[in-house]
């Protein structure tokens, strides 16, 4: 197994024996784009397993299957999570094959026993302790983000105005990189979710490449700096690591955390910022509840993240033959688990096509993954969401969609959020 943070993986392998196949479906059809989830709950009614003929991948919609997968990280390896989909072209091949780019794999995509070595040290940078040092900056943020919007005055472009800056500024802040940095920082991460999870043109795809290079060499010399100039951030504590024991901690693995964190931390908390409105201010009782009651919020989130998750897929490969539902599958299988079927199974949720705050079990999503590779930034996503919904709730209570918008996802396979998003108040 390689140690680069993005493997370039050709075609894909032939589908297991006696699995079904599915000639037409794809994520990343238009259909399923727009709407997922009567879809792929009819796909697991039909075949809860099958082979994505167009894809490349066997397809799990049930959540125990998932669930098998996700515990036995020896079988079912995730050193894949981060690769590209499709085939990447030459021109983007030749932006990244120069020396100087080498991150290499750290935290969802690295294997035991390293993984539980890394994560020792990334974990105690996400601790309840720093999560406490990032609420005054988030709440500071998220109402001068408002105080922006309100001057303007409404309609406005939510993810320009909230969703998008609020996020990355936040992360950066954790991580230690400088505000004088974010809007470069911001650019060189907006398109990762297209290269690593869409499928997008040579053209694309080598434009991705170039910022990516950009930031990972950003990221070094980032890091270098830190040596001699610390502060209480999440990259003085993983050189302060790294200094106590080079042999547990790598210097090229604490330059490569530091590259993989910002997209983690970023993209899919704007996505979870902004489909929490899709699914709240549509529905005004269950919002105005919020209003006067704050103490929902969390388990509001919960829901969101059940019902209209920012991360609607992840995936893995065998790393040996083993045998799912029956069906025998080689090893070197890549497998798409169906977070978006799994997350609305009427045998775990009643009604689940119905979004409610007030359900009880709406934590027992698998939207963060489970066991040992579980998102590291799950509660910072989470406190974040939390954070800016007592802040809109406060401060915009009138705070309503503008009608008849269009509303579109990015054509990736994982990553669900809004495109754009407009919103008004009075």
């Amino acid at each position: 197994m390689s140690d680069k943070y993005h493997e370039l993986r050709g075609q894909a392998p032939p589908p297991p024996t006696g699995c079904p196949i599915n000639a037409s479906w794809s994520p990343l059809n238009d259909d399923y784009l727009r709407d997922p989830y009567p879809i792929a709950a009819r796909l697991r009614r039909d075949t809860p397993i099958f082979y994505a003929e167009e894809l490349g991948y066997v397809v799990l919609t049930e959540m125990d299957d998932i669930l098998e997968v996700f515990n036995q990280p020896d079988i079912f390896s995730s050193e894949n999570v981060q690769d590209p989909v499709f085939p990447v072209a030459p021109m983007a091949q030749e932006v990244l094959a120069v020396p100087d780019f080498d991150p290499m794999k750290v935290m969802s995509n690295r294997q035991a026993p390293d993984h539980g070595r890394i994560r020792k040290y990334t974990r105690q940078g996400f601790s309840r302790r720093r999560l406490r040092t990032l609420e005054p900056y988030v709440r500071r943020r998220s109402h001068e983000l408002i105080d922006d919007m309100v001057a303007a005055g409404g309609p406005t472009e939510f993810i320009d105005s909230f969703a998008f800056p609020l996020p990355g500024e936040t992360v950066f802040r954790f991580i230690g990189f400088p505000e004088a940095d974010d809007e470069d920082l911001k650019n060189w991460c907006g398109d990762r979710k297209a290269f690593s999870w869409g499928k997008p043109t040579p053209t694309e795809q080598a434009e991705i490449a170039e910022k990516m290079l950009s930031y990972w060499r950003y990221c070094r010399n980032f890091t270098a700096g830190k040596r001699d100039d610390r502060a209480d951030d999440f990259a003085s504590e993983l050189l302060a690591a790294h200094d106590d024991d080079p042999a547990e901690l790598s210097y090229r693995e604490v330059e490569s955390i530091i590259y993989g964190l910002s997209f983690a931390g970023h993209e899919a908390v704007t996505n979870l910022i902004c489909n929490t409105l899709l699914c709240l201010l549509p529905r005004r009782d269950q919002w105005d509840q919020l209003v006067a009651e704050p103490s929902l919020i969390p388990n509001a989130v919960e829901e969101v993240l059940r019902f209209e998750s920012s991360q609607i897929s992840w995936r893995r490969l065998t790393t040996a033959d083993t045998t799912l539902r029956g069906i025998e599958i080689p090893a070197g299988t890549q497998i798409f688990m169906n977070f978006a079927s799994a997350n609305r199974q009427d045998d775990i949720w009643e009604n689940p096509d119905e979004f409610d705050i007030h359900r009880p079990n709406a934590a027992q999503h698998i939207s963060f993954g489970k066991g040992m590779h579980y998102c590291l930034g799950a509660n910072l996503a989470k406190f974040e969401a939390v954070l800016v919904l007592e802040a809109l709730t406060e401060r915009l209570p009138s705070l309503r969609l503008v009608p008849d918008q269009p509303i579109w996802s990015s054509a990736n396979i994982t990553f669900r959020g809004p495109e754009q998003l407009l919103v008004d108040w009075d």
